[in-house]
């Protein structure tokens, strides 16, 4: 007998649910990247709030980047997270959301400034490295896990990432004591089925070791989205996100697009709303984040979006036919 639609939609919808499946809110850290994390602490208030009400698991409150590489002065203090503007804001985090933070591997003076775990109110620190940094990123990964902390590991921009070296910097990182390993697609550079062969090569390694794999997508293709799906259906339980998309040049994955994807009733989407329309939306033509056609060309070139994020602020901004003969003018 043919299911009714209605019953046949609501069983459908049930597909996405994995109770194992972890939403990690990104917006102050990564969306920090377009205003050197000069976010006022009503924002990142506001944030850790709708995380909180809307039963989001993870929420990363900025880096702990290095102050004699950065002068504090210079920048917001969600670069550096120091443990008591961090608790100006969440208190001790008498909640269930876990708090974390990301160290750059060589930009973060991670002995000094991530305190134990019994000094913070952090639970987690994600090491974030290229390829070529992940000597440094294994020390990194097992300070913080010594100190007693959760740890994650981004292996950022893997769309330039010979197959070879892939395969040798998994290797060390699943024998490492890294909890989960990102695949990161810095450049929102890639298709769905280069999604499926990364999550394949990821999830073969890492599962042996009892290694969780995340995703963490941009948006230059406008696919941040659909590839997170992508990642999640191939094994992904780790998985970022941002209010309104809000990071780092096109920005990432919608965590109210994901929310609603997810269908797990832990998750609630109108506190989301709300952060958005009275405090993340209001931002948006100061910071410009989000698809546009420069952060496209970047995309689709594999390259750093910082061209397009300089280009953006200039009076050129518009003028994308400039813009992609600068880019491609030595091809």
């Amino acid at each position: 007998m043919e299911m009714p639609k209605s019953k046949e939609r609501a069983a459908g919808r049930w597909v996405s649910y994995r109770e194992e499946i972890k939403v990690l809110d990104c917006t102050i850290r990564d969306g920090g990247l377009m205003n050197d994390h000069q976010f006022d602490d009503d924002v990142v208030r506001a944030v850790y709030n709708a995380c909180v009400e809307g039963g989001i698991d993870y929420m990363e409150i900025g880096y702990k980047n290095s102050k004699k590489l950065f002068a504090p002065a210079e920048h917001g203090a969600w670069k550096f997270c120091d443990e008591e503007r961090i608790r100006r804001i969440v208190g001790e985090n008498d909640t269930p959301l876990k708090l974390s933070a990301m160290a750059d591997a060589e930009k973060s003076d991670y002995r000094e400034d991530v305190l134990p775990k019994s000094e913070s109110v952090l639970d987690m620190i994600r090491v974030a490295t290229y390829i070529h940094q992940i000597p440094t990123a294994l020390d990194m990964i097992k300070d913080a896990h010594d100190k007693g902390y959760e740890t994650t590991v981004n292996l950022m921009a893997i769309s330039t990432v010979q197959e070879r070296e892939l395969d040798e910097g998994l290797a060390l990182l699943v024998n490492s004591e890294v909890d989960a390993i990102y695949v990161v697609d810095s450049f929102g550079h890639l298709y769905s089925e280069q999604i499926q062969a990364f999550m394949k090569r990821f999830l073969e390694i890492s599962e042996p070791a009892g290694k969780q794999v995340g995703i963490h997508a941009h948006n230059n293709l406008q696919l941040a989205y659909a590839n997170t799906i992508e990642g999640i259906v191939l094994g992904a339980t780790m998985i970022d996100a941002t209010m309104a998309g809000l990071g780092r040049g096109a920005g990432n994955c919608p965590i109210e697009l994901l929310i609603g994807f997810l269908h797990n009733p832990k998750f609630h989407l109108r506190p989301m709303l709300q952060c958005i329309q009275e405090h993340i939306e209001p931002m948006r033509s100061e910071l410009l984040w989000g698809f546009d056609l420069p952060y496209m060309i970047t995309g689709i070139l594999n390259q750093h979006p910082r061209a397009a994020m300089a280009f953006n602020t200039t009076e050129d901004r518009g003028n994308v036919v400039k813009f992609f003969d600068a880019m491609t003018e030595d091809e």
